[in-house]
């Protein structure tokens, strides 16, 4: 079994695949490890560890797709839509792809990869189950974003975060608002609380009070009606526009109050609920700052723009793009991890593949296999119809 790791190639990506330690975790068992010369230098790790751990370091990232059985990637084919056809044009029948593919929104990835003859794993899919938990690169990234964003809201605001007792008088802390208490929410609760601020966190769900309350930050409790406000997998769930309308006119008292704003609310494959108007923004101290972690979907704020830092009515909002990369020594570490657990499940002793589409793992993130899509949400996406099973 060879794995190949080539270096990440959508502009702006500085994570690899897998660090050295994960690297090493292969070559015990007698996979060789095919790896891109310089892909992890971005992330902090040179090729000299990962010749340490047992790969073979190659120049020519040609070969590892000619070689290699399975492909790793931080960001693969529908992830990266900018600059990926040379990479989809030299899969092989047979070979396995393995990253992140934007999967709800790009679901013709899924498609060209299986039209290639070859399979396809989108780590995006990966069931919020007990069991899957270490192979959940999601809440692995969210993570490192709900840190980074709180950085960011400290640094392009006016002020400091603790109270501080100074012989010049009395520093008052930052207020600080989290707008969806997902993993990033959470972190960024955690993260602000740490810094000392005074922390609110709001979230539709009403499960998510309880997990405000752990990390410290206090919950804002609006009078809506949110019985049906969580879906699958423990995501919040799309509301109707009266339900946002209602939920815009009660936080506006509670965002004029603020000091930092991070919003974090994302509906898996659709655009991003508006949870900050313009009018909100009005609202809002001179000098406040909202840092927009659903940028990448079409932002919270009505004036978010993604990837720019605006300036509006006195207030600044950013709209950062693909936060864990800045991260990218520990990001490439917690991803590795995630792929190497996956790895264990798919690979059997002897290093061998071994998909077995009666594990619920396995059936939830094989988009593409053996020319088809097998994947029944996909499929639906795609306007597919239902595959027929064995003896139907």
């Amino acid at each position: 079994m060879i794995i190949g790791i080539p270096s990440e190639i959508k502009t702006g990506e500085q994570r690899v695949a897998m660090s050295p330690a994960n690297v090493q975790s292969l070559t015990v068992k007698s996979v060789k490890v095919l790896f891109q010369a310089n892909a992890g230098s971005a992330a902090g790790y040179p090729d000299a560890e990962y010749k340490a751990a047992g790969a073979t370091i190659t120049a020519n990232r040609a070969e590892i797709f000619a070689s290699a059985d399975i492909i790793l990637q931080v960001q693969t084919f529908g992830s990266n839509n900018e600059n990926s056809d040379a990479d989809l044009a030299s899969l092989r029948k047979g070979q396995l792809v393995i990253g992140m593919m934007d999967p709800l929104a790009s679901p013709q990835a899924a498609q060209a990869v299986a039209d290639k003859g070859a399979s396809a794993i989108a780590l995006e899919l990966v069931p919020r189950i007990s069991r899957a938990q270490s192979m959940d690169v999601l809440s692995s990234m969210a993570t490192l974003a709900g840190y980074k964003a709180v950085l960011m809201g400290a640094s392009a605001a006016p002020r400091i975060f603790p109270m501080l007792m100074t012989a010049a008088g009395t520093l008052q802390p930052a207020r600080v608002l989290i707008m969806g208490v997902g993993v990033a929410g959470l972190q960024a609760c955690a993260t602000a609380k740490r810094l000392g601020a005074l922390v609110e966190a709001y979230d539709v769900r009403p499960a998510a009070r309880e997990q405000i309350l752990s990390v410290g930050a206090k919950p804002v409790e609006l009078d809506l009606d949110t019985g049906e406000s969580e879906g699958a997998g423990g995501y919040a769930k799309e509301q109707g526009e009266d339900f946002l309308r209602r939920q815009r006119e009660l936080m506006t008292e509670v965002v004029a109050q603020q000091d930092i704003i991070i919003t974090t609310a994302a509906i898996p494959g659709a655009k991003s609920p508006i949870l900050v108007t313009e009018d909100m923004v009005k609202a809002m101290k001179p000098g406040a700052v909202i840092v927009d972690l659903a940028a990448e979907r079409g932002g919270n704020c009505d004036l978010t723009e993604q990837g720019q830092t605006v300036v509006a009515h006195d207030v600044t909002i950013l709209g950062p793009e693909n936060i864990p990369s800045d991260l990218a020594f520990h990001a490439s570490q917690m991803y590795g991890k995630n792929m190497q657990t996956l790895l264990e499940l798919i690979l059997d002793e002897e290093g061998n593949l071994s998909l077995d589409f009666n594990d619920e793992i396995v059936a939830g993130t094989v988009v593409a296999h053996q020319g088809e899509v097998p994947h029944a949400h996909m499929r639906k996406l795609l306007n597919l119809p239902e595959l027929q099973t064995e003896g139907a």
